[in-house]
């Protein structure tokens, strides 16, 4: 927003320097991005206004703000209209125009006033001076006229030809779909239906709120005029705005808001500007359609409350003063005001907004330092520490997080739901397709999978794929429906894991599949490994018992995952009907873990070790055992302890041949790791325990050594 040093004095009781109002500004929340000498002695502040707060972009804003934080007071623009605004003494402007307000849902308010017999010619050199200093050209009296209120009040105006608008009528509709509009800056558009447009009685004169069109462009010829001063829906004409590629200052006005009762003031200023300075008769009265025109607001502010959020104690007294400044019309009773919204104030909407307002005109240099201010902070969270921990393992392991929504298909509610649980169905038509809680997370995941899949992702090592959310089911008979809030109901925060079956083609091997569930039992491993919970055992058990298998799951290749002797998750293979069902390409494996067992039992650090100074020894180990051994066995055995210098264990293969392993047997190589903290260890001296782990895995697993 360009803004003239001398144009804000004008409008301010006692002057203010460019210094003065670049820090004023700059500290009441308006930085100042570039600051230009410019004719006359005059300084342009390019000031920075957030999109919340349209009403700054107008010297009467800046003013504003100006007079609250250094107690000057605001001198508004005169307006004097012919008798006074009552009445002008011309012809009834309802017999000169015509006016049809057909979309009040997008114009709130359109209003129209006609000028007759106007003299279109140069702008007197204040004129010229004022726009030249923010950076406009000028154009012709009438034209400057509606750009200079702009630049003064906030509010675009627009003026028409009359003798150019069919059957003399200004009509506000949706433009027709295809219909053609030449606007001012000499280009053809097509319209949409969509585009909000002022026709006369036959066509489109200009795109609303964003551009005028030059069919009824006010020239040298022009003797009558129509004056528009409306407000428009900010979707609406951001969306036509974007659409056709045009940024003008009306559009970037109207996008932030423009309230329907801060029109009239500036309309009549901009009316009588043009019959001072292009003469003419103003039509008695004002044609004004549009929806009832909101009251005005009012907001409470506890003052208590403001003084607990500015850390610092404020007398009431002074916050009235401030909020008083600001054109808020204040009144106190026992500690609570009762603040009236000026129309122009479209951003103050709650409590915090008032306490905003309050801090930035006190001075946020009155804030006290973090030394000396009384912070109430909450202990970090265990559970926040975990989450983000295990995020972090995940994004390296090559997953990206997903948001997903909360409801799903109720076919794929019924493939997740627990064994002796419903799904809870919420009664709501928007839900459409989509009217049931997701019992599981991983309907979402695989939504997203397929999304992946129509953009043609192609991910090294696959697409994997988190997320930590709720889920929800109802108790009942399986195969019925709740609805949301039926008693009975249980809702859980868990972590969904899926990932691709490595491979090639629809179809993979077994040798494929076993590669995945172990990558992702080693992805398992890890978000343990984060939440701060071992060496708490991790094992896999069929589902039977404790899980039961859904119809998501391929029962060849599931497990309920235990962390100790509690149930963890479960871990799985998508079955091939479920994979058609959302039509995969590539098989995927997948698993869910309560985030109420990961975060009740996790340890809030991680024990951190010095760097070994002595290197290790290794000893491959390969046993066969019976195909019904787990890994779990294995770590139990090592972990019976009395294994002298023992460091780690790790999984290397699993060997299988018939011919050469034996029948409904198995090859396990595995890899043990030796160390001394003070010096390097021999080779034989790894013998003794080794020989300790052979004689018990012979004696508890039947093991025996394969050369």
């Amino acid at each position: 927003m360009h803004v003239s040093v001398a144009w804000l004095n004008r409008l301010l009781d006692r002057p203010v320097t460019p210094d003065e109002a670049e820090h004023v500004l700059t500290h009441v929340g308006f930085p100042i991005e570039t600051r230009e000498s410019v004719g006359s002695g005059d300084t342009m502040l390019d000031v920075e206004v957030t999109s919340n707060r349209g009403d700054v972009l107008s010297h009467l804003g800046c003013a504003r703000e100006i007079a609250a934080a250094t107690g000057r007071k605001v001198v508004m623009p005169r307006v004097e209209l012919p008798g006074g605004g009552a009445t002008s003494g011309g012809e009834p402007v309802s017999k000169a125009l015509r006016l049809e307000n057909l979309t009040p849902e997008v114009c709130p308010r359109f209003t129209a006033r006609v000028i007759r017999g106007v003299r279109v010619g140069p702008s007197p050199a204040w004129m010229v001076e004022a726009l030249e200093s923010v950076g406009q050209r000028s154009i012709n009296n009438v034209v400057d006229v509606t750009n200079y209120v702009n630049f003064e009040y906030g509010q675009p105006s627009h003026v028409f030809d009359l003798k150019k608008l069919a059957g003399g009528a200004l009509v506000v509709r949706f433009a027709s779909e295809g219909e053609k509009l030449r606007t001012l800056d000499g280009k053809a558009r097509t319209l949409k239906a969509t585009d909000l447009v002022v026709a006369d009685a036959q066509r489109a004169q200009s795109l609303a709120g964003v551009i005028g069109g030059a069919d009824s462009e006010v020239g040298d010829s022009t003797t009558d005029v129509v004056l528009e001063a409306a407000t428009w829906d900010p979707v609406t004409i951001r969306t036509a705005a974007r659409r056709l590629g045009i940024r003008t200052d009306a559009s970037h006005r109207f996008e932030r808001r423009v309230h329907p009762a801060t029109i009239d003031e500036p309309a009549a200023r901009t009316a009588a500007l043009i019959l001072e300075l292009a003469g003419g008769t103003l039509c008695d009265g004002m044609l004004d359609e549009g929806a009832a025109t909101p009251a005005a607001r009012t907001v409470s502010m506890r003052t208590e409350r403001c003084r607990t959020m500015l850390g610092y104690a404020l007398p009431d007294a002074e916050m009235i003063s401030i909020l008083g400044a600001l054109g808020l019309l204040v009144k106190g009773e026992a500690g609570t005001l009762a603040c009236t919204i000026p129309a122009h104030r479209l951003d103050l909407e709650r409590e915090i907004d008032l306490i905003e307002e309050v801090a930035r005109i006190a001075g946020y240099e009155r804030i006290p330092t973090l030394d000396t201010l009384p912070v109430r902070a909450r202990a970090a969270q265990r559970t926040e520490g975990v989450r983000q921990r295990i995020a972090s393992v995940l994004t390296g392991l090559g997953f990206y997080e997903t948001v997903t929504f909360s409801f799903v298909r109720p076919a794929d509610a019924a493939d997740f739901l627990p064994p002796g649980m419903v799904r809870i169905d919420v009664d709501d038509e928007r839900r459409g397709e989509e009217p049931t809680l997701r019992p599981s997370v991983v309907p979402s995941l695989l939504r997203c999978r397929r999304a992946n899949q129509d953009g043609q992702v192609d991910q090294p090592g696959g697409v994997r794929l988190f997320e930590v959310a709720s889920v929800f089911a109802g108790a009942g008979a399986k195969g019925g429906k709740a609805t949301g809030g039926s008693p009975g109901h249980v809702e859980h925060r868990n972590l969904a894991l899926l990932m691709d079956v490595p491979g090639t083609g629809r179809k993979r091997s077994p040798d494929d599949v076993q590669a995945a569930m172990r990558v992702l039992r080693g992805a398992i491993d890890q978000v343990v490994a984060a939440a701060g919970l071992l060496p708490a055992s991790i094992t896999l058990r069929p589902m039977t018992s404790e899980w039961a298998v859904h119809p998501a799951c391929d029962p060849s290749a599931s497990a309920g995952v235990m962390l100790g002797e509690r149930p963890l998750g479960y871990t799985a293979l998508l079955s091939a009907a479920t994979q058609r069902k959302h039509d995969l390409d590539v098989p995927v494996v997948y698993a869910e873990l309560g985030m109420h067992v990961l975060e009740g039992q996790a340890a809030p650090l991680r024990e951190v070790r010095p760097l070994p100074a002595f290197p290790a020894i290794e000893r491959d180990l390969s046993i066969v055992v019976d195909e019904a051994a787990r890994w779990s066995d294995v770590e139990r055995i090592v972990g019976q302890g009395g294994l002298d210098l023992f460091e780690a264990l790790s999984y290397v293969t699993t060997y299988r041949d018939p011919a050469k392993v034996g029948k409904g047997r198995k090859s396990l190589t595995l890899r043990v790791r030796f160390r001394a903290p003070d010096r390097t260890l021999r080779s034989e001296e790894a013998d003794a325990p080794i020989a300790l782990l052979v004689e018990r895995f012979q004696r508890e697993l039947g093991a025996t050594l394969r050369a």
